[in-house]
């Protein structure tokens, strides 16, 4: 069974985001109000807010990076990560972690990139060349 998440949070401009989550990462729009906007992440439900996004501090540590906290992500298969790669790499957007892999080798073996939204909300976007191994210790 395949079960799409909800995630609901802020930004302080729903046009620049429009144009980051619809232009740039090719989400599909879906209802809106003034306060508010719903996309097509990949799949998945997000609903954007006006109001102040969540503090974040790189307090995650993995491997050997401090990732930013709060952070949505999501997992793509290996030739749509590097899809979206390369088209990000393009636009010229700024990575909080440039496209790189990680634990090469490793049971978990993924790629993975971060960046922010216009609000500052990060993302990250990892890659599987096998996604049977997203739980892999």
């Amino acid at each position: 069974m395949h079960t799409a998440f909800h995630l609901a949070y802020h930004v302080r401009d729903l046009d620049a985001s429009r144009a980051f989550y619809g232009d740039l990462l090719g989400c599909r729009e879906g209802r809106s109000t003034e306060t508010w906007v719903d996309f097509d992440f990949f799949g998945h439900q997000i609903s954007l807010h006006l109001g102040e996004p969540f503090p974040v501090t790189n307090t995650g540590r993995v491997g050997d990076h401090w990732v930013p906290m709060p952070h949505l992500g999501l997992v793509m298969d290996m030739p749509d990560w590097r899809a979206l790669a390369d088209r990000l790499s393009a636009s010229g957007l700024e990575f909080v972690i440039a496209p790189t892999l990680r634990f090469e080798g490793q049971p978990g073996e993924q790629a993975t990139m971060f960046f922010l939204d216009p609000c500052g909300n990060p993302i990250e976007v990892k890659g599987f060349a096998n996604l049977g191994k997203v739980y892999a210790k």
